[in-house]
C-alpha cells in the first residue's frame, strides 16, 4: 500500500490566485453549502422518508436519521482536511491515490462517477413522470431531452453559472422543507387557521403507537439507517467542487459546518414533523409525506405545489450530479488514468469534453432503463448505492493515512488551516460505521444485490488499474 510521501503530507497551496488546476477559482462558501445542500435533499426526503418512518415508526425514524447525520459529520471533517490540503477539482480519487495507493484512487473515481451517472438517468425519468400531471400528451422520453439540455447547458457556461443556477435549485427546496418544519410545527401546537378541523395530533402523540414507541422493533431502525446513510449521500460535493473554489482554507471548513448544522436541523426536523403528523401506518402509502402534511394543515394547492418543488428537486440533484461526473472524470485525465482530451477545459475553465461523456453515460443509464429495466439498470442502480458508503470509506481512510504520514514526516499539526479534531477517532469510527453498514446490507434482501454487484465491480476498477493503468505510468516514469 502506498502512502502520502513527506511532500504530499504538507497542505497544497491554497490561494485564491494560484488554482492547482486548470479550472476557474470562482465558487464561494454559499455556493459550496447549496452544492452540497442540492446534492442532498432530493426525492429521498420528499419521496422516500414515508418508507422510512413506516419501518422504524415515528421514533425510530428520527434516531436512524440522528445516526445518519452523526456519520456525515464525521465523513465531511475528514474531507474538509483533505480538500484544503489537496484542493482540486474532482478530489475523491486524488485523495486516495496520494493517500492510499493508485489503485484505489482508480476504484473509488468510477465508483463515484458511476452512482452519479445512474442518478441522472434515473432523475430525468422521474423529472418527466411527474411532468405527467401537467401534461399527459407529452411523452416522458421528450422531458427527459429537454431537462438533460437545460442542465447541460447551466454546466457549460461556467463554474459560477451552475453555483448560482444550483443555489436557487436548492432554495426552492430548503424553502419546502423550512415551510414545512414551521407549518407542521405550529399545527402540533394547535395553530391551524387554513384548516378545516378534524382530528388532528397534539406535538408528539403519534410517537406512542399502539405497538408502542419501535412498532416494527429496534431491527427495523437499524435496517433503516442503511437507506439513510444514502439519503445523506451528496454532502460530499463540496469536496468535488474544492478546485474551483476561492480561499479553500477558509471557504471549505465554513461550508462543511454550515452544511451538517442544516442537513441535521432540515432532515431531522423535516422527519419529525411528518411522523407526529401522519400516523406512521399511513405514511408514503401513495403521495409525498410533504403533500400528505401540508394537505393536512390545509395549504390550498399542496399536491401542485410539491409536483413543481419534487422536480426543482430532481433538476438539483441531477444539475450537482452532472457537475460531480464531469469533474471526476476531469480529474482522472489530471493524473493520467484516463484519455488526455477529458482534460481540455474551454476559455471559461470548462471541462466539456468531460461534460460530454458525463452526459452520455446519464443518457444511457436512462435507454437501459427502458430498454432492460430489470437488468443492466437495476446493476446500475445496485452498484450506485454500494459506491455511496464505498467513497464515505475512502474518504475515512484516505484522511487517517495522510494525517499518519503528515505527523511521520515531522508536520506541525498546530499550522494545518483546518484539521479534523480527535484524531484518530473521527476516521477510525467513520469509516467502521460505514463497514458496518456496507455489512449490513447482507442482511436486508432489497439491498444485497448491491454486493453481487458493487464488490466485482471494485475488483475489476483494481485490475484494470493493475494490468493496463500501471504499467503505462511506471514506462512513463521510467
Amino acid at each position: 500500500m502506498e502512502h502520502a510521501s513527506p511532500a504530499l503530507a504538507a497542505p497544497a497551496r491554497t490561494s485564491p490566485d494560484e488554482p492547482a488546476t486548470g479550472l476557474r477559482r470562482s465558487l464561494g462558501p454559499r455556493h459550496l453549502v447549496m452544492i452540497a445542500m442540492g446534492g442532498v435533499i432530493g426525492s429521498g426526503l420528499f419521496v422516500s422518508s414515508g418508507y422510512t418512518i413506516s419501518q422504524a415508526g415515528p421514533l425510530g425514524a428520527v434516531i436512524a436519521y440522528l445516526i445518519g447525520a452523526f456519520v456525515v459529520y464525521l465523513v465531511m471533517s475528514c474531507l474538509s482536511e483533505l480538500a484544503v490540503a489537496y484542493p482540486v477539482s474532482g478530489a475523491f480519487h486524488v485523495y486516495a491515490t496520494r493517500s492510499i495507493g493508485p489503485g484505489t484512487g482508480f476504484a473509488t473515481a468510477w465508483l463515484y462517477w458511476l452512482t452519479w451517472a445512474v442518478a441522472l438517468g434515473s432523475e430525468f425519468t422521474a423529472a418527466g413522470l411527474l411532468m405527467q400531471r401537467w401534461f399527459p400528451g407529452v411523452d416522458v422520453w421528450v422531458w427527459c431531452l429537454v431537462f438533460a439540455g437545460l442542465l447541460f447547458g447551466l454546466n457549460a457556461v461556467s463554474s459560477k453559472f451552475f453555483g448560482e443556477a444550483e443555489f436557487w435549485f436548492a432554495l426552492v427546496k430548503v424553502a419546502a422543507v423550512i415551510g414545512l418544519i414551521v407549518l407542521g410545527g405550529a399545527a402540533l401546537l394547535g395553530f391551524r387557521p387554513l384548516s378545516e378541523g378534524g382530528d388532528h395530533p397534539f406535538l408528539l402523540e403519534n410517537f406512542q403507537t399502539t405497538a408502542g414507541l419501535f412498532p416494527n422493533g429496534f431491527t427495523g431502525v437499524l435496517i433503516t439507517t442503511l437507506a439513510v446513510f444514502y439519503a445523506f449521500s451528496g454532502s460530499e460535493l463540496i469536496g468535488v467542487a474544492a478546485g474551483e473554489t476561492r480561499d479553500p482554507a477558509t471557504s471549505i471548513p465554513r461550508a462543511m459546518r454550515s452544511t451538517v448544522i442544516r442537513l441535521l436541523i432540515f432532515f431531522v426536523g423535516a422527519i419529525a414533523v411528518i411522523a407526529a403528523t401522519v400516523p406512521y401506518q399511513e405514511v408514503g402509502v401513495d403521495e409525498s409525506p410533504f403533500v400528505t402534511v401540508f394537505s393536512t394543515i390545509g395549504i390550498p394547492w399542496a399536491a401542485d405545489l410539491m409536483n413543481f418543488v419534487i422536480i426543482t428537486a430532481l433538476l438539483s440533484a441531477g444539475n450537482s450530479g452532472l457537475f460531480s461526473c464531469a469533474r471526476m472524470l476531469y480529474s482522472l485525465a489530471d493524473e493520467g488514468q484516463a484519455p488526455a482530451a477529458l482534460r481540455r477545459v474551454t476559455r471559461r475553465g470548462i471541462p466539456l469534453v468531460a461534460l460530454s461523456v458525463s452526459m452520455l453515460g446519464g443518457l444511457a443509464s436512462l435507454v437501459s432503463s427502458v430498454v432492460a429495466p430489470e437488468t443492466v439498470f437495476l446493476v446500475l442502480v445496485s452498484i450506485s448505492g454500494f459506491a455511496v458508503v464505498g467513497v464515505w470509506m475512502s474518504i475515512t481512510a484516505s484522511h487517517f493515512f495522510h494525517r499518519r504520514a503528515f505527523l511521520r514526516a515531522g508536520g506541525d499539526v498546530a499550522g494545518l488551516p483546518y484539521r479534523s479534531p480527535l484524531f484518530p477517532v473521527v476516521p477510525i469510527l467513520g469509516f467502521t460505521l460505514c463497514l458496518v453498514s456496507m455489512i449490513g446490507i447482507a442482511f436486508d434482501p432489497t439491498q444485497v444485490a448491491a454486493l453481487y454487484f458493487g464488490i466485482p465491480f471494485v475488483a475489476a476498477c483494481y485490475a484494470y488499474h493493475h494490468y493496463r493503468i500501471a504499467p503505462r505510468q511506471r514506462m512513463r516514469s521510467a
